[in-house]
C-alpha cells in the first residue's frame, strides 16, 4: 500500500512537470528581467491547479500539523522579513526603519514566499528547516524581493501608509524614480503637518459634512476627487470623525490623491504651508484646510492661489481675513465655488442687497458659496411672503445668511408653529428680522423646550405671544445652562416662582441677562444701596435692563440729595430731560 500511495505522489509530481520549455518560461515569469516596476503573477492559474498540496513538494503557509513544522514556518517567516529588511538597507532606509517597515508589510512578505514556494514546487524543491536550509531562504526571499523591482517601495507603502498590497504595487508604479528614503520622508512629512497633535476631531467632521451637505453646484475635477475622498471616510465605521485620524484617513488619502507622493516637500508642500500660515490660517488649523481640500497642496501659489484670492478682494481685503474665510470653507479655491460667486453676488444684487451685507454674510458664512441660485430663491421667495421688508432682509442676510441655505419646507414648519403660538404673520416676520436663528433651530429639540420651560415658569398661553414678540432671542438660550441658572438666582434672592412669571410676562428680556454681569450687581445695589424692596423689581423689572453705572446710580445719588423718594419706575424711565425736569430744577 505504502508503494503504490508514493508510486501515485511520483505520477502526480511527473504530471505537475511542465516540458522543458514550458518550465524555462516559468522560471522567467517568475524572476523577470524586464521595466523594474513589472508585477506578473505568482503563477500561471492553469499550472497551479495541477500543483498536488498533500505532496511533500508543497507545504501550505501558516498551516502545520506538528510543533516542529510551526517552527519551521516561523523561522521562515522571520528569515522572509529579514531579507525585506536587507533590501531596504540596500536602498538606503537606515537599519531600525528597515526592521520597523518590514515587519508591519505582512502581505508583501507573504506575496514573497508564496512566489519563492510557488517556484519550490514547480521545479520539486525540498523545504528544509536546518540552519543552512533557513539561509539559502532567505536568499530566494531576497532575490525574489530584487527581482520584482520596486526598490522597498511597496512594503514602504504598505507600511507606512497603510495600503493594501494592490494599491501599494498600483501606486509604486507611478513612484519609480523616488528612492526608498526619499518617500519615507514625504510620507513622515505629510503625516505630521496632517495629523500630529491633532486636537478637536469632530470640529472637523463636522466641517466635513456641513459642506457636503450644502453643496449643490456642479464641481470642477479637484473637488470631485475631494468629494470622493472624503466619501470614502464616511462609509467607513466612525464616519468623517476618522478624518482626522491618520490610522482612519491617511490611506484613502494617498489612493485619492497618489499625487501628493509626487510632490516635492521642499518646493511643492512647504510653501504651501508656510503661505497658509501667513495669510492668517493659525498653524494648529492648517491641517484642517489641507484635509478638507487636499488639491491645495498641488496649487501654484503665484499662478493659481493668489488669483483666486483676487476674486475675494472686496469681501475679506486684507489677507487675515481671506485666511479666516479659507478656513472656514477651503473650497472657495476651487473654479466652480469661485464661478457660482459671481452667480450669487448677481442674484443677491438684483434683489436689491446691499454690497456690504453680501460682503458680511460671504465672510461670516462663506458656505452660502457652495449653494446655487436656483436653491436660494424660494428662500428668498419665502421671506417676502411673510413680510421680510428690504431692510429686514439686509439685515438676515448680513447676521444669518445660513438661513437661505435652508430648506423651505424646514423653514415653513417653523413659520407654522409660531403661529400655532398665537403670533400672526405680520409678527412672524418681525421676530425673523430680529432673531433669524430662531427660523434654523429644530422645533423639537429647541423651541419646543422653550415653551414648555416658560409654561413650567408659570407664563400663560395668553401671555406667550407677548413674550415671544418682545424677546424672540429667549428661544436661543440654552435652558440648562442659562435659564435655568437664572430662575434659580431669583428665587434664591426671595422672588417666588408666580413673580418671576410676571415678571417675565411684563418684561420678556428678564431671563436673558447674566447672573453676575446684571443681575446680581443691580440687585445688590438696590437691596444694600437704595434699600428698596424686591416688590419693586416685581413692579417694575424693567430696572435690569438700565446702566448701573451710567444711570441707575448717577439718578439714584440726585434724588438722595434732593432726600427725595420715589419709585424705579419714576427714577428711570422717565428721560434726561423729563428727569431733570423733575428732579434738578432749582
Amino acid at each position: 500500500m505504502a508503494l503504490a500511495i508514493a508510486a501515485a505522489d511520483t505520477a502526480v509530481c511527473f504530471l505537475c512537470q511542465p516540458p522543458p520549455t514550458t518550465y524555462a518560461l516559468l522560471r522567467h515569469s517568475f524572476f523577470p528581467i524586464s521595466s523594474p516596476l513589472h508585477f506578473p503573477l505568482l503563477c500561471p492559474p492553469n499550472t497551479r491547479r495541477l500543483v498536488h498540496h498533500p505532496s511533500p513538494c508543497r507545504r501550505p503557509l501558516y498551516l502545520s500539523s506538528s510543533s516542529s513544522s510551526t517552527a519551521d514556518e516561523e523561522d521562515e517567516k522571520q528569515a522572509a522579513i529579514d531579507a525585506v529588511s536587507d533590501i531596504l538597507r540596500e536602498n538606503g532606509v537606515s537599519e531600525e526603519e528597515a526592521m520597523e517597515i518590514a515587519v508591519n508589510s505582512p502581505k508583501y512578505v507573504e506575496m514573497l514566499m508564496d512566489s519563492v514556494r510557488d517556484l519550490d514546487d514547480l521545479f520539486q524543491s525540498s523545504s528544509s528547516s536546518s540552519s543552512s536550509s533557513s539561509s539559502s531562504y532567505k536568499k530566494k526571499v531576497y532575490e525574489m524581493g530584487r527581482q520584482k523591482g520596486d526598490k522597498g517601495l511597496v512594503p514602504l507603502l504598505e507600511s507606512m501608509v497603510g495600503l493594501p498590497l494592490p494599491s501599494a504595487m498600483h501606486i509604486a508604479r507611478y513612484l519609480s524614480p523616488h528612492t526608498a528614503p526619499k518617500l519615507l520622508h514625504k510620507v513622515k512629512y505629510v503625516k505630521e503637518i496632517l495629523y500630529t497633535d491633532l486636537d478637536g476631531k469632530v470640529p472637523i467632521a463636522r466641517s466635513a459634512r456641513r459642506m457636503m451637505m450644502h453643496l449643490s453646484v456642479s464641481v470642477d475635477d479637484d473637488l470631485q476627487h475631494t468629494l470622493s475622498f472624503l466619501e470614502k471616510i464616511q462609509a467607513r465605521r466612525g464616519g468623517l470623525a476618522l478624518l482626522g485620524s491618520g490610522d482612519g484617513s491617511f490611506r484613502y488619502l494617498i489612493e485619492s490623491f497618489p499625487r501628493l507622493l509626487l510632490l516635492s516637500v521642499e518646493s511643492n508642500m512647504k510653501p504651501v504651508v508656510d503661505f497658509l500660515e501667513h495669510i492668517g490660517v493659525p498653524k494648529g488649523c492648517i491641517r484642517n484646510v489641507l484635509l478638507l481640500y487636499p488639491p491645495i497642496l498641488f496649487y501654484d501659489i503665484e499662478k493659481d492661489i493668489k488669483p483666486r484670492k483676487q476674486v475675494f478682494t472686496k469681501v475679506c481685503g486684507e489677507d487675515a481675513e481671506f485666511g479666516k474665510m479659507l478656513l472656514k470653507y477651503p473650497w472657495i479655491l476651487s473654479t466652480s465655488i469661485q464661478k457660482n460667486y459671481e452667480e450669487i453676488i448677481a442674484f443677491l444684487y438684483a434683489d436689491k442687497v446691499a454690497e456690504v451685507s453680501i460682503c458680511h454674510a460671504v465672510r461670516s458664512w462663506p458656505l452660502i458659496l457652495g449653494c446655487s441660485v436656483a436653491k436660494l430663491k424660494p428662500m428668498i421667495g419665502e421671506l417676502q411672503v411673510i413680510g421680510v421688508t428690504e431692510k429686514m432682509l439686509n439685515k438676515v442676510i448680513a447676521t444669518s445668511p445660513q438661513l437661505l441655505m435652508q430648506k423651505p419646507q424646514e423653514f415653513f414648519q417653523v413659520v407654522s408653529y409660531l403661529k400655532g403660538l398665537g403670533l400672526e404673520e405680520e409678527s412672524v416676520g418681525r421676530v425673523l428680522g430680529r432673531c433669524p436663528e430662531i427660523f434654523m433651530a429644530n422645533i423639537d429639540k429647541t423651541l419646543k423646550k422653550k415653551v414648555e420651560f416658560l409654561s413650567e415658569l408659570g407664563v400663560s398661553q395668553k401671555h406667550l405671544p407677548r413674550v415671544i414678540r418682545k424677546y424672540p432671542e429667549l428661544f436661543v438660550c440654552d435652558v440648562n445652562n442659562s435659564l435655568h441658572p437664572r430662575m434659580a438666582y431669583l428665587l434664591k434672592i426671595g422672588l417666588s416662582k408666580r413673580e418671576i412669571a410676571f415678571m417675565v410676562g411684563r418684561f420678556s428680556p428678564l431671563l436673558g441677562y447674566s447672573i453676575e454681569e446684571v443681575l446680581r450687581p443691580k440687585y445688590e445695589f438696590l437691596a444694600n444701596t437704595m434699600e428698596k424692596p424686591l416688590e419693586e423689581v416685581v413692579e417694575y423689572p424693567r430696572y435690569f435692563s438700565y446702566s448701573l453705572e451710567k444711570k441707575i446710580k448717577p439718578r439714584f445719588w440726585v434724588i438722595k440729595g434732593r432726600n427725595c423718594e420715589c419709585s424705579l419706575k419714576d427714577m428711570l424711565g422717565k428721560n434726561d430731560e423729563e428727569f431733570a425736569a423733575d428732579y434738578m430744577s432749582v
